[in-house]
Order: C-alpha cells, then structure tokens, then sequence
C-alpha cells in the first residue's frame, strides 16, 4: 500500500506544468492570551487572477505543513490550527489541467485518495482546526474548509461554490459526504447539485453563513483579524457554537428524490455526475464518513475515464480561454474609442440592447424610431430597468441618475447620430429596411463611425453593398435575452475593414461578451445549426411521426428545452423566417415545414399550451398539422438530427464560417446554452460516432475532449 506521500510523488511526475501552491506555516500568539497558534496560508505565488489550484505538488505541500503542525499539536506547542488563502483567493480546487492529461484509471483513483488522505488529517489533529474562507472558495477549496473543526467566511467573498457536477465530475474530497452531515441533506443538494446545474451559480459571503458552511461571518477589511479573536473566543470556551441536528429520517431520502428531480428536468438523465453525486449523499444518511470517502473516490476515478468530463473540461475551457481570446479578431490597437452610441429602434430588442451598452459603457446612448411615441417607450423600458436595478440594491441613487441622464431618445437622425461613433440597428429583419436605415444613417453619422447590424440571418455583405463606405459595417448578433446569453456573433462582411472590425470586438469586451468571429455566411453558427436541427425535427414530424416522439428523440442530449419549447421562446414566425433564408441559401438541405407555416399563419404563439402546468399539443394546432404516414421510431429520429447536425458543421468548417471545431461548440454553449457534458456537440458527435458516420472523420483530434489514447 502506497503512502500519501508516494501516491502524490507519482501523481506530481504525470503532471510537470503544475502551478504549486505552498502552504506556509507561521506562528504567533492568539489574542485574549488564548495561547500559540499556526496558521496555514495557500498561495501560488501569483496574483488573485491566478487563482490557487489543488494539483499533486500543492497536495503534498499541505501535507508536509500538516505533518509540521500534527509534531507541534501533539507535544502541546499550539492549541489550534488555521487555514486561510492569499488576498482575494482562498482556493479553487483540483487542478484541472492534471485531471486533462490522464490515462490510467489507477492514476484517476490516486488524485481522489490523495485529496482525502491530506484533507482528512485536518480533522485528526490533537487540537481544533479553523478554515478562514477569506476569498473565493470552489470544489476542492471549499471541502479542505469541511475537514476542519470551525469555519468563518468573509463578508466580501464574492465567489462559494462546488461546481463539479456542473462539470461533470462530484465533489470528491469530502463535499458529498461532510455537506449534508453539517448542514443537513436538503441544502446540500441545493448546494452540489441545484446551484451547479443551474449554470454553476455562486454564493456569497452571507449566504455560506446563511447556510450553516460557516459558523461566522466578518467585513472583508478586517477579516483575518476578526476571524483571530472569535477563534481564541471560541478555544477559550467563551463561545460555544451550535449546529442544527439533522434528521436522518424521511427528510433525507425526501432531499435526494429532489436532487433526482432536479437532475431529471436539467440533464434527462444524460450526464452521470449529478446522479453518481445523489448516490453518495443518499448513503451518507449513515454518517459513516469514510464509506462516503471511499465512493467519492471511485466515483471521481469513473468519471475522470468518461467522455462527459473531458467535454466539461474542454467546455470550460473554451469559455474561460478562448471565449477572452477570439480566434481570428485583429490587432486590439486597431480598435477606435467609443464615446457615443447610437440605437436605431427603439422596439423591445433595441431597448435591451440600449440598457446593454448604456450600463457596460456608461456613455450617452440615443434611441431613434419613427415617431415620438415608440421613442417614449424605449427611453421608458430603459429608465424602468434603472429603477429595478436600483430597487435591488444593484446600483445606488447617484448611479441610477447618472445612467439616466445619459440615455435619450430623438426622431431627427442627424440630430442624434452626427456625433455617434457605433450606430446599431435593430429593426425589422427585411433586406430592403435595412438598407434604407443604413443609408439614411451614412448621410449624417460623422466619417469614423461604425455601423453594426443585430441581423439574425441575413448577408451582412449585402446590406452594406450600397453604401458610400462598406468597410465600416459589421454584424453585431445578439441572442435572446441580451442580458442573459453572453453570446455575440460579429460577422466580416467581404469590405468590412480591421479597424471596424477590432473596434467590434473592443466593444464587445467592455459589454462583456463572448464574441466569436463569423464568415458571413447564411444565418452565421447558432441560427443555422439550430435551424437544421429542429428543420429535421420538423420533417419528421411532417412525414407521420407523432409530436411527443420526435420531441423525446433527442432528450439524451440534455438540452436545456425540447426543440419545440425552443421554437415558441424563439417566436414560430422567426423561426420560419430563418427557415426560408436558409432554404433559399440551400434548398436541398434546408425545408420549409407546410405545417410550421399554417401555425403562424394561425397566429399560435407555439405548439404547446400550458393548463395542466406540463406541455400538451394545442388540440388547435393538432388540427392544423398535416401528417404523412412514416412513423419513426426515437432512436431513427435522433439518428437522423445528429446526422443531419454533423452534416451541417462538416460543411460549415469546409465553407470557414469560423476558424475550427472549437467555436461551433463555444457557440452553443454561451448563445443556445448546450450542456458543458455534451462539450457544447462537437465532442458529443464523435463520441456517439455520427462525426466519422456521417464526414469520415472526427471534428477534434482524439484527447482533445475525450481520454486521451
């Protein structure tokens, strides 16, 4: 049997690129005179935009301090033993990097028992152990804090979380064992399981002590010290904490059927984390804490071997790297200053996308529309989000007049834009209105100004074609509801020129987008596969398969909505719309549903109506569909949208709509919200082996988003 010390000198050979975090051990005395104290500090030796990571190295420096306060304990020198991180940083756990380049099952098992085997020595001490949670805290940083004996945690934490199952894998250094045995079972699914699935929410500060993870909470200005005088209160017996006793009865397998809920109505049962996570804490019920360890253990190393935490690693890293670096964006220098922004609209999306840049760019925004009144409701949707903002709290008294003092609203053009250096349209999605407001807009916007389009599908080449200066119009393609999807599409028409182009991305940086380059092709990425998608839905409806079949085809890839929940969010008529463009782009691949378009004609708002509380099939739009009599079972319909989706990306590579693979899935991810198991769908369709079915290859080379060979 390896020690924990040989196990992590193994583990730290695999993995030679590791960042280190050391573990300092110093002394001094408690205040009160409650006697000498160590505290532990975790810090890589970088600044807090590096934050501190858990890989081998790391571990087994924890564990030689450990080893040092463990002599010290035991022969009386200190009566207790803290933890705490550098500035703004506690630790954000395992190192995701090692976990990447693994191929053994044994090496996976031996990351999780080395987690334990050091964490686990915490609570073993001789003396009592303090976790300080004096900055963001995530997966392992949040569990080496469970091990210890008390925890308090910082008012200005702005970041608690364990978002493991969100990425694929379980809290497997103690979370899913020591949580619901500390707060009880039902706030920790809400925990590890509800929070991560819901796009790896955070906690703040006071909600950790809110929840019972922390027994107290302090201002950031002066927390280590505040947190130094409860500890001596507290070794004093001064202090006595109390912690709520937690029922082991039914409220326990009642919290997990939740989890399972939960689990069900996010993921369909398609990813294994959530479920493998729901296992462990439905056992912890026991409290037997090392049976708890040992499943962590196995279930990390089952996971780290499967496709859906490679497509988890590589989708966060595709947010968290590629989405701050777009492939293909020109020199940032090139990039102009923006002091004025122009709105041409003042509809519902013009009106978001005017509170958009008003609140990220804090520069004067103006609306135009064609008469006074629509003018009126767009200032008024703005000042109204203001007000909200303010009523939360989000934004104080003096920022809210200062934002609406910069917001107005004209009917004249020239008055508005003559000073405008980034003019956006979003008006009605017709060529010939477009072109109308572009050219009327070049007549009075001075010479360096950008004009950017939020066309969801039509040529961003053809729309500046007429204009006097084509080089400086540019797709700008927002996703419903702005505020939420980070996703911006910004399309190259064939004479836009680089400094548009990076004065583009420019702003799309300060709105805090995820951009993303596009060739501007039909419909871009999102629309497009999207479109081919549910158009295969839709024809295999058309053809005779029932509603609820081809709805329930593609449940195993754990998409956020049906496809057909989908297409009322979107509105059926933009959907036919984008059909009809697509179609007449490529009408061999692209069809336009008879049955799609007699529900709009209908004016139905979608195909479902609601009384129930659950979707069912509006018996009005039951009576509008006209069916063949080709029944498909689930699986032929399922096979025949990925073959038709791996047919559309295969083709949308060869044309260079965008640079690689990578930016399809970064795409849906941050636009339509695909899952991070699925890896956005690239990895899913090579996984599932429709990629090499359908084009003869795969879309990304073998461990690029599966275990490597």
């Amino acid at each position: 049997m390896s020690t924990t010390a040989e196990l992590l000198k193994q583990a730290s050979e695999l993995f030679p690129d590791e960042v280190v975090t050391v573990a300092h051990v110093r002394h001094f005395d408690l205040p009160l005179g409650a006697g000498r104290f160590a505290l532990i500090t975790l810090d890589n030796g970088h600044d807090h935009t590096k934050p501190t990571t858990f890989g081998p190295a790391s571990l087994a420096n924890l564990n030689a301090a450990i080893d040092q306060v463990e002599k010290e304990a035991a022969d009386g020198e200190i009566v207790g033993v803290g933890l705490t991180g550098k500035p703004f940083i506690f630790a954000v756990g395992a190192d995701l990097k090692g976990v990447e380049i693994l191929k053994e099952y044994e090496h996976a098992l031996a990351i999780g028992k080395g987690g334990h085997e050091v964490f686990k020595r915490l609570s073993k001490l001789a003396v009592p152990t303090f976790a300080y949670y004096n900055g963001a805290a995530m997966g392992g940083g949040v569990e080496v804090g469970l091990h210890c004996t008390y925890r308090t945690v910082s008012a200005a934490l702005p970041a608690f979380s364990l978002p493991e199952v969100f990425l694929g894998l379980v809290p497997g250094w103690g979370g899913c064992a020591l949580l619901p045995n500390l707060i009880g079972p039902e706030k920790a699914v809400s925990v590890i399981i509800e929070n991560s699935l819901n796009q790896n929410k955070q906690l703040k500060g006071k909600q950790v002590f809110e929840l019972g993870i922390a027994d107290a909470i302090f201002e950031g200005a002066d927390f280590l010290e505040q947190s130094l005088i409860w500890t001596a209160a507290v070794l004093k017996g001064e202090l006595e904490i109390e912690r709520p006793v937690i029922d082991r009865g039914e409220a326990w397998d009642q919290a997990v059927a939740k989890g399972r809920f939960i689990a069900d109505s996010k993921v369909h049962g398609a990813a294994p984390a959530a479920y493998r996570a729901l296992d462990i804490i439905a056992a912890a019920k026991n409290g037997d804490l090392q049976q708890g360890y040992d499943a962590e253990d196995k279930a990390l190393a089952d996971l780290i071997m499967g496709g859906e935490l490679r497509s988890g690693i590589y989708a966060f890293n595709l947010v968290q790297k590629r989405g701050k670096r777009p492939a293909g964006a020109p020199d940032k220098s090139l990039a102009r200053p923006v002091t004025k922004v122009g709105v041409v609209g003042a509809g519902l999306m013009a009106s978001q996308l005017a509170l958009l840049f008003l609140r990220r760019l804090e520069v004067p925004v103006v609306l135009t529309d064609i008469d006074q009144e629509r003018v009126d409701k767009g200032v008024g949707y703005v000042h109204a989000e203001i007000d909200k903002l303010l009523g939360k709290g989000r934004i104080n008294q003096d920022k809210a007049n200062r934002l609406k003092a910069l917001v107005s609203g004209v009917l004249d053009k020239a008055e508005g834009f003559a000073d405008a250096d980034f003019i956006i349209e979003a008006v009605f999605e017709e060529m010939g209105v477009k072109q109308k407001v572009f050219a009327e807009v070049e007549a009075v916007a001075p010479a360096h100004a950008i004009f950017a389009t939020n066309t969801s599908s039509l040529s961003v080449s053809e729309m500046a074609s007429k204009l006097k200066h084509p080089e400086r119009v540019v797709g700008f393609h927002f996703f419903n509801p702005v505020a939420v999807l980070p996703l911006l599409e910004i399309v190259r028409g064939e004479q836009t020129d680089d400094a548009s182009l990076a004065t583009a991305f420019g702003v799309a940086k300060k709105l805090k987008k995820t951009a993303v380059l596009t060739k501007d092709a039909p419909a871009f990425v999102v629309n497009r596969i999207l479109t081919r998608f549910m158009g295969e839905i839709q024809n295999v409806i058309d053809e005779g398969t029932p509603v609820e079949v081809a709805e329930k085809a593609v449940e195993p890839l754990g998409l956020p909505m049906s496809p057909l929940v989908l297409l009322e969010l979107v509105g059926p008529a933009i959907g036919l719309h984008v059909s009809e463009t697509l179609n007449r782009a490529f009408p061999d691949r692209f069809t336009v549903s008879p049955n799609l378009a007699a529900v709009v004609k209908a004016g139905k708002r979608g195909f479902y109506v609601y009384d129930s509380g659950k979707p069912e099939l509006d018996p009005e739009v039951a009576a509008l569909l006209k069916q063949g009599d080709s029944v498909l079972t689930e699986e032929q319909v399922r096979d025949r949208v990925l073959d038709a989706v791996a047919q559309e990306i295969g083709l949308m590579l060869d044309e260079g709509v965008v640079a690689e693979a990578q930016d399809i899935d970064l795409c849906l991810i941050t636009g339509a919200g695909w899952p991070f198991h699925l890896g956005g769908i690239t990895p899913y369709l090579d996984r599932e082996g429709v990629s090499e079915r359908v084009n003869g290859k795969r879309f990304l080379a073998p461990g690029v988003a599966s275990v490597p060979a």
